[in-house]
């Protein structure tokens, strides 16, 4: 069985598009183990406040006038949050789309929601790693049924979670612990800070880049070199997450920053050594 010190909370979301930036949830699932073994559910449609992408429309089944009357992710934002409670989160490309369109949501909604403090496991890696097929081909591998009602939410995350807990089941090799499956799935050497990948840490503990021309730079160094690319950065289209992340490895460096010497201190100091 699987070993829990808290609840792992498995979600899944229908958004307008698949842009991580700018599009929005119109739809969100969660399904939270606890230590005890009990299970909770929770399910609501989103107002997304812009209109839904025809393709998104054609995969989800959602269309704008199904959300028009529902609540806004920031009417809701708070009853998330304490669903989810201090639980890790775990999904099915979870890694790559949902949590880090998750975290613009709850910043968007000015909440304080800490993504910081958990750990997440990315079951399509796990699946990826090991057989390399899709959801509904994971569903039949591993639990040898068909997936019924694919892209609603809620029939996606009953089916990772099936799949997860059939995973764990077949491979002797996966520890049936939240720390090492959240090491397992995670992609690449670097540890992800942003959840878009465009902020690392590397083996050395340093925050880097992790795209563009200064990837692999850690971020002290391309300040000290192009000071203007921060602002650029700042400006310019990248998720809300990436910015704040990287807003607090500045904020960090700049108290780090040894202060200046007085000038009077330096200047009775080398009138110290001619004595």
């Amino acid at each position: 069985m699987l070993t829990l010190n808290k609840p792992l909370a498995f979600f899944d979301l229908e958004t307008t598009g698949l842009d991580v930036t700018n599009d929005r949830i119109i739809e969100i699932a969660i399904l939270k183990m606890n230590p005890d073994g009990t299970q909770e559910t929770f399910a609501k449609r989103v107002n997304p406040e812009m209109p839904i992408s025809s393709e998104s429309s054609e995969i989800t089944g959602i269309k704008d006038a199904d959300v028009k009357d529902c609540p806004t992710f920031s009417d809701l934002a708070s009853e998330i949050a304490t669903f989810i409670g201090d639980a890790d989160l775990a999904g099915y490309n979870s890694n790559k789309f949902d949590i880090p369109v998750l975290a613009e949501e709850f910043l968007r909604a000015e909440s304080d929601f800490n993504m910081s403090s958990r750990r997440f496991v990315d079951v399509q890696n796990i699946f990826h790693k090991m057989e390399q097929r899709t959801l509904a081909a994971a569903y039949q591998f591993y639990c040898n049924q068909n997936l019924e009602n694919a892209h609603s939410a809620l029939a996606d995350i009953e089916a990772t979670k099936d799949v997860f807990l059939a995973q764990l089941e077949r491979y002797d090799t996966l520890q049936k612990d939240v720390d090492f499956l959240a090491d397992f799935t995670r992609t690449g050497n670097n540890e992800i800070l942003d959840f878009a990948g465009r902020i690392a840490r590397n083996e050395h503990g340093e925050v880097i880049y992790n795209f563009g021309k200064h990837k692999g730079k850690t971020v002290a160094q391309v300040n000290s070199d192009e000071p203007g690319y921060y602002g650029w950065l700042l400006n310019a289209n990248f998720p809300l997450y990436t910015k704040k992340v990287l807003k607090e490895e500045m904020e960090r460096l700049k108290s780090n920053k040894p202060k200046a010497e007085n000038f009077d201190d330096k200047l009775s100091a080398l009138k110290g050594k001619f004595k």
